[in-house]
């Protein structure tokens, strides 16, 4: 029953979207296999409208996310009562975690199942209309999609590169505006592949970790479009 109403919802969003915005898509040259898709990882996290996005998704797609999806959420973002409820009615799976690698990443590393779609903002906060986080730091992509890769054996990882949502909604200033253009590259890779271009050092050693770490920083400060 989770599931089918987790399905209702993203679905509901598709046509949302399809109805009031424009998708740019920069599709990648190796084909997305969305059966075989385990990780989902996004880059230049803007705004919580970036819901919008499940629009260009197959239906197919949303009825695998609707029953496999596991997605860490920010514990703030979770305890609010109207948008954590709408989130945890799409994603069942969800895990409200902290900002601090304490207990509550641990039990979502713990969650992740076997054929579980693993969905994460890999900054794990939002960028401000300055382009700093709320603490006015730079943007820099988090340790935590490296414990997730570390546990990942195969299948496909996607990387979607936001153009960013401020145009249509900046984090706590009034309603999303319609009618705008979402853009998006896709980056599809195997998952085992993109691991082995680490492997001049021990994977999950500190090395593996930062080389990782700085890969993805760098297609975050390059791929994404403007």
């Amino acid at each position: 029953m989770k599931s089918l109403i987790s399905f209702c919802i993203l679905y509901l969003f598709k046509v949302f979207s399809h109805l009031f915005y424009r998708f740019k898509i920069g599709w990648p040259s190796t084909k997305i296999r969305w059966n075989d898709v385990r990780l989902i990882v996004f880059l230049n996290h803007t705004s919580l409208m970036e819901v919008l996005f499940l629009g260009f998704l197959p239906t197919r797609f949303l009825r695998r996310l609707s029953k496999r999806m596991v997605a860490p959420g920010a514990d703030k973002t979770l305890d609010r009562p109207l948008v954590g409820t709408l989130f945890k009615l799409f994603s069942p799976g969800m895990t409200k975690i902290t900002r601090k690698r304490d207990d509550s990443w641990t039990e979502f590393l713990e969650s992740i199942y076997d054929d579980a779609v693993i969905l994460i903002a890999a900054e794990g906060r939002m960028k401000r209309k300055n382009g700093l986080d709320v603490d006015g730091k730079k943007m820099t992509v988090r340790s935590g999609v490296v414990d997730i890769l570390s546990r990942l054996k195969s299948g496909q990882m996607v990387i979607a590169y936001s153009g960013g949502l401020h145009h249509v909604q900046v984090p706590g200033e009034g309603f999303p505006k319609l009618f705008k253009t979402l853009k998006m590259n896709l980056e599809a890779m195997e998952i085992p592949d993109y691991k082995a271009m680490f492997n001049s050092a021990v994977e999950g050693s500190d090395e593996w970790r930062k080389a990782m770490l700085a890969d993805l920083q760098m297609r975050l400060e390059t791929r994404c479009p403007a």
